[in-house]
């Protein structure tokens, strides 16, 4: 297994390393699954290595863990997986890349990351595009036009394998209770590294500056930035409410996060085995969504006995900011087959807010 030098220093690694010296490694045995290596039942004999940001208590982990119990059942354990939460096998940009590289199987990311690989999944980010309900939402991305985006990720070296829940994204701020887009103006908010996201809060008047996952809740604390966008689960999970005065639940966008392979390796697994993994997908992001269902209100509850002020933007709060977010769009989608897609996703995200 190769591995990058600014990984190799991580415990993750490590653990692999000694996995690796004892015939355990992931990619090593997804290798000679791939070249006929085959176990009972026809499946690939192996150890998938899946990364993910999220802690352990997390929604998305749940659907991990999902997915692992289903693949390791319905192959009788010929197929294991070896599960790294919460950034274990490095920052999201360096999951990303170790997927890309081969030495991370599969793993789950926010589109915004994805972005910087494959450009076309910034359609996932853009402001005030989705309908404010996640069961709208999943229409759409389980519709022909998600799979047709969801595609689009074979330019990046990746298999995409499904879009997994993350909530709508909110507002935190400090000193400025957010109602409009006017009021971002002289603030600084934490983004991921999107361009799309940048260009987001520059045109509603404020500016945006990256910050590693990682390092989001000193910067809030020490007031590096004034302000941050993120779900429910992930902002109460690490505590960004404590170092924040405001909670603006502003249904602008969407943290949906990409399942996704290394494409190599999952066109190397027998066909067996490539099905056991997608229906292994199925079982968890049903998984996921139905933790969060069950885990939001309760979220939301705790913010709001928090010492943090919890407001939620009016019909009319919403509609001004969707009306300024529209000309971002024509400005951060330029690319003609980029349009199309976002044309049909626009298409079919009418179709379902008139059922």
């Amino acid at each position: 297994m190769k591995i990058p030098a600014k990984l190799a220093g991580t415990t993750a690694f490590a653990l692999m390393l000694t996995l690796t010296a004892c015939g355990g490694g992931g990619q090593e045995e997804s290798e000679g699954g791939t070249s006929g290596d085959s176990g009972s039942g026809g499946y690939n004999n192996m150890t998938i290595t899946f990364s993910h940001n999220q802690p352990e208590d997390s929604p998305e982990h749940t659907g991990a863990v999902a997915f692992k119990d289903h693949i390791e059942e319905a192959t009788d354990g010929n197929v294991t997986v070896d599960l790294y939460p919460a950034s274990q096998m490095g920052s999201l940009r360096e999951q990303v890349e170790g997927t890309q590289l081969g030495e991370i199987d599969i793993t789950m990311q926010p589109s915004a990351v994805v972005t910087p690989f494959v450009d076309s999944v910034k359609l996932i980010d853009l402001p005030y595009l989705w309908p404010a309900s996640n069961e709208q939402k999943y229409e759409v991305l389980d519709s022909e036009v998600g799979e047709e985006l969801l595609g689009t990720l074979n330019e990046g070296g990746f298999e995409g394998l499904g879009y997994w829940p993350g909530g709508f994204k909110l507002f935190t701020t400090s000193g400025t209770e957010i109602h409009e887009p006017s009021d971002f103006e002289g603030l600084t908010m934490r983004t991921m590294e999107s361009p799309a996201l940048i260009t987001q809060y520059e045109e509603w008047g404020g500016s945006a500056e990256p910050v590693a996952y990682a390092e989001v809740y000193n910067a809030l604390q020490q007031g590096v930035v004034d302000g941050q966008e993120n779900p429910l689960q992930t902002i109460y999970l690490n505590d960004f409410h404590k170092v924040q005065d405001y909670v603006v639940e502003s249904y602008h966008g969407t943290m949906t996060y990409l399942l996704m392979a290394n494409q190599s390796w999952f066109n190397g697994l027998n066909e067996q085995t490539q099905e056991a993994v997608k229906e292994a997908e199925a079982a968890g992001v049903e998984a996921a969504r139905e933790d969060l269902a069950a885990t939001e209100d309760e979220y939301r509850q705790n913010i709001k006995d928090s010492e943090a002020q919890y407001y939620e933007l009016t019909e009319e709060e919403i509609a001004n900011f969707r009306e300024a977010s529209q000309p971002i769009h024509d400005e951060i989608v330029q690319d003609e087959s980029q349009q199309e897609i976002l044309s049909k996703l626009k298409e079919k995200i009418d179709e379902v807010r008139s059922e």
